[in-house]
């Protein structure tokens, strides 16, 4: 007997959901292969060279030291040092872009005229290369022809010279955060607006109906609502305060001497500059990966507990 129509339509479906998956692994092998050569490849090699001595440029193999690398590191009080400076500017940077952020958003929140105009405009700098705001800033804080002393009131350099910025080691770290400030608050503004905009409105009428102040409002609905996605904002703004290397590199370089000589610039002086310690620059960056996942740990911890209460 000759097959019905029915089971010939189920057949060549079946035949075009294989010819579909075949076309879904074609696209996603390629992308699947460079994952694995960029990225966990150099995991792993890197993971495995921070057991080693061994260095990019030399030509000897490298040689098993077991936690030699890390027991150095841990042991040097100048990497402690950078830490330390790392620290301050996370703190710095992040906790002034979450402050500035919000209020932004919260001034955002209001629909005016121009201000969605307003709102692009305030998202520009987030958009810049690093490296480029880095040299643009360092002129900018030039004490002799650089806008950012003139506009502080010393409009007369030659006479009475601004306080030179860079060039300071009590100054140098502060116009760093000043100028990360600058670059990332709008991405914090960014979130928070997204939480504010998602606020239902009869909390806020239900709110009116009892008489609840603006100052209870805050607290007790349009705080607790936008915190969640202001904790995402604080986690990614922390991670990449750890990992700050371009803007600092354009503007000071680490200097002057190691004020502002974030773990990440030392990592680069470790690993390419003059020293070419390969190993010891794995072992480095594995430590601070270590730190970054368990920071990372407490702001899920706390943002789970802040969605459940929610």
């Amino acid at each position: 007997m000759f097959p019905d129509n029915q089971t010939s339509q189920r057949t060549g479906y079946q035949q075009r959901q294989l010819s579909d998956r075949s076309i879904q692994w074609l696209f996603i092998t390629p992308t699947l292969i460079l994952l694995a050569l960029f990225n966990i490849f150099p995991l792993f090699y890197s993971l495995y060279l921070s057991f080693t001595d061994f260095s990019a440029i030399g030509t000897a193999a490298p040689v098993w030291v077991g936690f030699k690398n890390f027991s150095t590191l841990l042991n040097d009080p100048q990497i402690w040092k950078y830490f330390a400076t790392t620290g301050r500017f996370a703190f710095l940077s992040v906790g002034l872009q979450t402050v500035l952020g919000f209020a932004l958003a919260m001034l955002l929140r209001e629909k005016f005229r121009g201000s969605g105009l307003i709102t692009t405009l305030i998202l520009i700098p987030m958009m810049l290369s690093p490296v480029v705001v880095g040299f643009f800033w360092k002129s900018i804080f030039n004490p002799s022809s650089g806008i950012f002393n003139y506009a502080l009131g010393y409009f007369h350099p030659a006479s009475a010279p601004g306080p030179s910025w860079l060039d300071s080691s009590s100054r140098a770290l502060w116009a760093v955060v000043i100028v990360d400030v600058w670059m990332w608050t709008p991405f914090v503004m960014l979130l928070c607006l997204s939480g504010l905009n998602a606020i239902p409105d009869y909390l806020y009428e239900a709110a009116a109906i009892d008489r609840a102040s603006a100052w209870f409002q805050f607290w007790r609905i349009t705080l607790p609502q936008v915190l969640p996605l202001l904790m995402i904002a604080v986690l990614f703004r922390t991670i990449e305060a750890f990992k700050s290397f371009d803007l600092v590199m354009g503007m000071t370089g680490g200097g002057p001497g190691d004020s502002t000589e974030l773990v990440a610039v030392n990592l680069f002086r470790i690993a390419f500059e003059g020293q070419w310690r390969t190993s010891y620059a794995s072992a480095l960056a594995y430590i601070v990966l270590v730190i970054i996942m368990a920071i990372s740990n407490v702001y899920i911890r706390n943002l789970n507990k802040v969605r459940g209460e929610g």
